[in-house]
């Protein structure tokens, strides 16, 4: 089998990492004077390398985050911020637990910076995450029930292990709500 039908196959075979290496781990294998077994290896290992970038691509997507934001990026000082709270729930400390985390504070404090950076953290640590402003998830769930489709968006969401809901403080109360509590 010729070097271009090789790399053809592996893509028919969606060996998409093993095509991409395959010249430089020949190569290289060949001038290193490596066995068959520590090329096919080198090829494997970029294969896998190759695989779990794009399954973090596929939840960065998935997760709709507005913006990525980093933690090196926000400046701690000067803030009532607990920094190494924050550096906690940033490597996943409460998803063991199943715990909720609460961002409080006024507009332009940082909430959906820390939630952004939070997030793309842990997702890119291997959980399943989705970001929405909150009157957007409002809406698409009165659209749902609208449609008859009650219930699907929250059982979708419920094999996510993170769900960051932005922007609380902007949604509005239905009138039939807001009714029943004035006075």
């Amino acid at each position: 089998m010729q070097r271009h039908e090789m790399i053809d196959a592996m893509r028919g075979l969606g060996l998409k990492g093993m095509a991409g290496a395959f010249d430089d781990a020949v190569t290289t294998g060949i001038q290193r004077k490596r066995t068959a077994m520590e090329i096919l290896s080198d090829l494997l290992r970029a294969e896998g390398a190759h695989r779990h970038a794009a399954s973090i691509r596929y939840r960065m997507t998935a997760a709709r985050l507005p913006v990525v934001k980093d933690l090196d990026t926000f400046v701690f000082e000067n803030t009532p911020i607990n920094e190494g709270l924050v550096r906690s729930l940033h490597a996943g400390s409460f998803l063991p637990g199943r715990r909720n985390v609460v961002l409080v504070g006024g507009t332009g404090t940082g909430k959906t910076h820390l939630a952004s950076a939070i997030a793309a953290s842990v997702i890119r640590a291997g959980a399943r995450g989705r970001y929405f402003n909150t009157v957007d998830l409002v809406t698409q769930l009165e659209e749902e029930t609208r449609i008859g489709k009650a219930g699907a968006l929250a059982a979708q969401l419920r094999r996510h292990e993170l769900v960051v809901l932005d922007e609380l403080g902007y949604l509005p109360f239905a009138r039939r709500a807001a009714s029943c509590c004035s006075t």
